[in-house]
Order: C-alpha cells, then sequence, then structure tokens
C-alpha cells in the first residue's frame, strides 16, 4: 500500500497508483489530495488489518509528513525502528559503523552547540539536523574562524524552519557532526526486495557549483552515470541492507565516491525515493519505465535495454531552492518563463507556492552534453535574475 502527503503529489504519481489499482491509504490528507476518480483507496482501519496480516508489506510514502501514520498506527510491525534506523543520521552512523569503522561523527544537543570545544574536531566537518530534509540547517565547517558564525546561522535558520515539516521529517533539537565527505556526490532511488537484494532504479550524479556549496540545485543522470555506477552501487546498497534487514523496502540514497575510490553513505533516507516526486519522475521522463511501480510489481530495470539510444544525453533535476536571500513574503512573482527560455528541452515544470516553502519549482530537462553549459547557469545562479519584488501594474 501507499501514502500521500504534503507537500506534493505530482499527476504522474497520481495516474500511477489510478492505473495500476495500487491500493492508497485514505488518511485525511489523502482524501484531499486530489487523487483521481478510480483510485483505489482503502481505509486506514484496512491497512492497519493488512499490516496485522502480513508480515512483509510492500509500503511506500510520497512523503516523509506519513512517517508518523506509520510511527502511530503500526507500532506494532518492525517498520517504525527500520525506520528510524535510517531516518536517524546518529543511529545510522552509529548502524553502519562497521563497515565504515574509520568515519567520525558525534551527535549534540542544539542547545550544547555553543558549548562545544570545537578545536578538538577535525575540520573539514558538516553539521546538519540529526532528523532532517532537504539540506535544511546543513553547513560545511571548513576552518575554526568560521565555527562560531557558523553556529548563529544555524540557530537562526531553526527559527525560520522548525515548524514547516513534521518532527518525524525534520528534527531540530539536536545535529549530527561528521567529517566531510569528498568526492563526487550521487543520488540513488532503489529498493530492497521480499528477498532483502538491493534493486537500483535511478542514478543521479549531483552538481554543485563550488567546494563550499551544499545545495540540492541540480541531479544528472545519463547512460554513461548508470553504467559506470550500476554494479558497484548494487552491491554498496546491499551491504547497507545487510546490516539493516530490511525487505521489501524502498529508499533514496545519497553517497560520495572519494578520490580513492572508496564509496561512503552520506544518509538513506526511507520508505520513498526522491522527495517531491522528483527523481522517479526523472526516471520515468527520461528512460520510460515508471519506479513506483517497479518496486510495487518487485521488477527489476533491464538497464541495457532501458539506456538504447540515450547516448549523448543528460537528464536533469533542476531544484529551484530560493536562494535569492529574499524571503518568500517579499518576492512578488518568478519569471518561469524567462527560466524555460535558457533550456534547449524542458520535459516538465513545477511550480511551487514559494511563499509556503523555500523552493520556487522543479525543473526537468533534456540537455546534450555539449551543451552543459545551460546546467552550469542555474548552478551557479542566486536565481535573482528571475525574481520581482514589485507586483507589475
Amino acid at each position: 500500500m501507499f501514502f500521500v502527503d504534503k507537500p506534493y503529489i505530482s499527476d504522474f504519481f497520481k495516474k500511477s497508483v489510478r492505473d495500476n489499482a495500487i491500493p492508497v491509504v485514505g488518511t485525511e490528507i489523502a482524501k484531499q489530495s486530489g487523487l483521481y476518480s478510480g483510485t483505489v483507496i482503502i481505509s486506514e482501519e484496512r491497512a492497519i488489518e493488512m499490516a496485522q496480516e502480513s508480515d512483509n508489506l510492500t509500503l511506500y510514502t510520497t512523503s516523509e509528513n506519513s512517517i508518523g501514520w506509520i510511527a502511530k498506527h503500526l507500532g506494532f510491525t518492525n517498520l517504525p525502528g527500520r525506520i528510524e534506523l535510517f531516518k536517524d543520521k546518529l543511529k545510522f552512523r552509529e548502524i553502519t559503523q562497521s563497515i565504515f569503522p574509520n568515519f567520525y561523527f558525534k551527535g549534540v544537543r542544539v542547545e550544547d552547540l555553543k558549548k562545544l570545544q570545537y578545536d578538538e574536531i577535525p575540520l573539514p566537518c558538516i553539521i546538519k539536523p540529526t532528523v532532517g530534509f532537504f539540506s535544511m540547517g546543513v553547513y560545511k565547517v571548513s576552518d575554526h574562524g568560521e565555527w562560531e558564525n557558523i553556529i548563529d546561522s544555524i540557530i537562526g535558520e531553526i527559527d525560520q524552519i522548525k515548524d514547516l515539516y513534521p518532527g518525524e521529517v525534520l528534527d531540530t533539537s539536536s545535529f549530527i557532526i561528521e567529517q566531510c565527505i569528498n568526492g563526487e556526490e550521487f543520488a540513488v532511488d532503489a529498493y530492497f526486495n521480499a528477498n532483502g537484494a538491493p534493486v537500483i532504479l535511478g542514478i543521479f550524479r549531483h552538481a554543485f557549483s563550488s567546494d563550499s556549496d551544499v545545495s540540492d540545485r541540480v541531479y544528472i543522470s545519463s547512460k554513461e552515470i548508470i553504467e559506470n555506477n550500476l554494479d558497484e552501487f548494487t552491491d554498496f546498497v546491499g551491504k547497507i541492507g545487510g546490516l539493516t534487514g530490511v525487505t521489501n523496502f524502498p529508499v533514496h540514497v545519497e553517497l560520495r565516491r572519494e578520490d580513492d575510490g572508496t564509496l561512503l553513505p552520506i544518509e538513506v533516507n526511507p520508505v520513498r525515493f526522491g522527495g517531491w516526486c522528483t527523481t522517479a519522475d526523472m526516471t520515468f521522463l527520461a528512460y520510460g519505465f515508471n519506479p513506483y511501480l517497479y518496486f510495487y510489481s518487485q521488477r527489476k530495470p533491464d538497464w541495457s535495454e532501458v539506456l538504447k539510444g540515450k547516448e549523448g544525453k543528460l537528464f536533469s533535476l533542476v531544484v529551484l531552492d530560493n536562494s535569492t536571500g529574499r524571503d518568500g513574503a517579499e518576492i512578488a512573482s518568478f519569471d518561469y518563463e524567462k527560466l524555460l527560455s535558457n533550456f534547449e528541452k524542458p520535459l516538465e515544470l513545477r511550480k511551487i507556492d514559494y511563499k509556503k516553502y523555500p523552493v520556487f519549482g522543479f525543473l526537468f530537462t533534456e540537455t546534450r552534453e555539449d551543451n552543459f553549459i545551460e546546467l552550469k547557469n542555474v548552478l551557479d545562479s542566486d536565481l535573482n535574475e528571475f525574481v520581482s519584488t514589485t507586483v507589475a501594474t
């Protein structure tokens, strides 16, 4: 069964569950989410019964907001505990320490951040919420001179983001300090099947504008990216699955390959693929198969067939996060048409209420490899060129 929740459900997801008769749990939010007529809706009571009847339930959520419902109503299953192993970044580091024994990490309460003996912490390092989402509250500290200013920035940002998501999704009461993981970064959509074996459904390279950039602006998939990493990433995800014992379990994995070839996990997001119905929908637009259906039906992509004819093409997810330095309430408009004119082949644009969420939208594009400059331009932009603070008359 699938769960839907705020902040966003794509039309592609709605069509997927309706056309394939995938049961959706009829929570109050689900009833208000605009699911298409003909969608199989099951009651919350029936969802609980299904969990009682099966010890290996196939479950997917569009949003980690649903984790609260799962924790409250499915506490008699192993699901809440398995979700927490991944969602709580400190617990995740502890459980995977046996395969990454030299990785430095430390948990700290927010009220203790200012009390830390920062000269004892190896730099560079990353500070982020123990339970986090969408790069919110994530900071890189390169030297001790930055420490106090960054801690002040974290505390200031907490006031802005603490009420955006439920505590199960974003909890700013505690933080984890980790060694900085260098090298190329990737995002991987995958699931563990009924036997616990990993199945890769999508691979994206996370592009950055600079070494200090920690934003989620551009994710790129291509024939080359998938072929060069599929076997190694399948083995990597499988090792993590072996430690956690999960089955019928979708994940969105963020990892880096260091210069010496070592793979290290940044985090593993449970019971979903990319947030806001992004990476899975991009995979469909790029390669023509449906990751939601493949997970539900326990299917595995035939990548050799899927990638035929994709030579020389980059398929990108562009996250239009509000990097303008302006609060959404100060912005009168965002020029989406001007944005689209900068891309040779936009596939889909999703506009988001930027006064409610710190993001203007999501853009899915296809780009020739030799035209990477159009991705570089949006990667480097703070997006101020597209916003207006005055209402047109």
